[in-house]
C-alpha cells in the first residue's frame, strides 16, 4: 500500500540535472532505473531483442558502477551515464 502523501513527500519532485551520453537531461524522482537511462540515452529506438544496452555511470558524490535490466540507482545531481549499445551475437 502506497501512503497518498508520498509523492509530496521531501526529495521526492526534485529535479536532478545529469549527464547521459554527453548530454545534459533533467529528470523528477530519488532513483533512476535501467530502462529510464537507456529510453532517455536513444529516445527513438524501438524494442529489440538484438539489442543490448552497456549502462555504466560516474557518481561525483559516491560510487560509480553499472546497471542492467531491472536495476535502478539512487540520483545524485550531476551523475554522468554512458550507454552503449551493441547487437548481440
Amino acid at each position: 500500500m502506497q501512503n497518498s502523501n508520498s509523492d509530496n513527500a521531501p526529495g521526492q519532485n526534485k529535479i536532478y540535472t545529469i549527464i547521459i551520453n554527453g548530454r545534459q537531461r533533467e529528470v523528477t524522482g530519488q532513483r533512476i532505473s535501467y530502462r529510464q537511462v537507456v529510453e532517455l540515452a536513444f529516445p527513438d529506438d524501438q524494442a529489440n531483442d538484438a539489442i543490448e544496452y552497456t549502462v555504466a555511470y560516474a557518481n561525483p558524490h559516491g560510487k560509480d558502477g553499472t546497471l542492467v535490466s531491472e536495476q535502478e540507482t539512487h540520483l545524485k545531481q550531476g551523475m554522468i551515464f554512458n550507454v552503449s549499445k551493441t547487437n548481440r551475437s
